[in-house]
């Protein structure tokens, strides 16, 4: 695939994000437009489809040129999708993604930069090149396909599969505690951390658009099954008569619940600040928990994605965490234009090789 990404689009205003976006009066974007001409080669039944279909039709919505928008992937079944979307694309190597988009990111600042990864990919080969990526804050949106599974080559177990999972690579059960990625993107400090599923086209594309229009590093983990090599492993929460009292749907602002009226749960804070479900009824003068994504401090939303289990009685789905802090490449660009500003235009080849035999160099006799 090309690498030539253009020069900055002329005629459009800022957007809220720093991306360009077209002119009020331009045509307005179709699914079509961002859709290519590659047959797209998933398995029959793949989750990955409807996430394809949602991101498609969601993107016209941000009002961004194709050639300002850029998706990076791995490897892996999820990392196909830069070939199915017409727009910049670039298929990395196994786990680097993030790394590579946080170089496209700060050296092009007129670019909206995705990452397309599964939980393979991100969090085993690739997990460093994740955690750095969100703490340092690039403007990036990271899409972080979970299906428990390592499907592209055939069904191994993944950072994220149960204990006692039995795949051709654990044929006695897998012994390893799995990775939360929620609770990881927040130990990391992330600036936005949300949760959503394959199935819930609305949610899904309500997700998206928050990530997108958030400066900083996005990361939104997505549900998603893989019918060959892991089949049903979201059944609990995709089956309508069990969502409901499954589903802990987070709303900013409001108290932490669960179930339908009448049968509603409520989350309180016991002694010692721990968590748990009681009937409503109960929680009359109780410590409830009120959701806040702006919380500067990610200490409440880190509890919130430890409600989640194998068992999947308690799933939080939804934005965790959205916060404003200075980003990664707007700081590496500043120190640049300063450095620039100092030097009276750009360094010559004397101010570098004053840097490079500065006072930390000396020689040996």
């Amino acid at each position: 695939m090309s690498t030539d990404l253009g020069m900055p689009s002329m005629g459009v205003r800022s957007g809220t994000a720093g991306v360009p976006r077209l002119a009020d009066d331009a045509p307005k974007q179709t699914k079509k437009e961002f859709t290519s001409d590659q047959e797209v080669r998933w398995c029959p039944g793949c989750g990955d489809y409807a996430i394809l279909a949602a991101v498609q039709g969601f993107l016209p919505e941000l009002g961004l040129k194709r050639e300002n928008t850029v998706f990076v992937s791995g490897i892996g079944c999820s990392s196909r999708f830069p070939y199915y979307l017409d727009t910049y694309g670039l298929h990395s190597i196994h786990g680097r993604a993030p790394a590579i988009a946080t170089g496209l990111a700060t050296s092009r600042p007129d670019l909206s930069v995705w990452v397309v990864t599964g939980d393979g990919d991100a969090l085993s080969i690739g997990g460093n090149h994740l955690i750095h990526a969100l703490r340092r804050n690039v403007n990036l949106t990271i899409l972080l396909f979970n299906n428990q599974i390592y499907g592209l080559t055939k069904g191994q177990y993944s950072p994220t599969s149960e204990v006692g999972k039995i795949t051709k690579s654990t044929p006695m059960g897998s012994v390893d505690n799995p990775f939360n990625p929620v609770s990881l993107a927040l130990g990391a400090e992330a600036t936005f951390v949300a949760r959503t599923t394959d199935t819930d086209r609305k949610h899904l594309t309500g997700i998206l658009r928050a990530a997108a229009e958030h400066r900083g590093t996005s990361l939104v983990e997505i549900y998603q099954n893989c019918p060959i090599f892991n089949d049903g492993a979201f059944d609990l929460i995709k089956d309508q008569s069990e969502q409901e009292a499954r589903i802990v749907h987070l709303a900013d602002g409001q108290p932490v619940g669960v179930g339908p009226e009448g049968d509603r749960q409520v989350l309180v804070r016991g002694e010692g600040g721990a968590m748990e479900f009681v009937p409503q009824a109960q929680a009359q003068g109780r410590d409830v928990v009120v959701h806040d994504a702006a919380a500067p401090d990610p200490t409440q939303a880190f509890a919130l994605s430890r409600l989640d289990s194998p068992a999947m009685t308690h799933v939080p789905m939804g934005i965790f965490r959205s916060v404003s802090l200075p980003t990664y490449d707007d700081l590496v660009r500043a120190q640049v234009d300063a450095a620039i500003d100092t030097a009276g235009g750009r360094p010559t080849d004397a101010d570098i090789d004053a840097l490079i035999h500065g006072r930390d160099t000396w020689t040996v006799a």
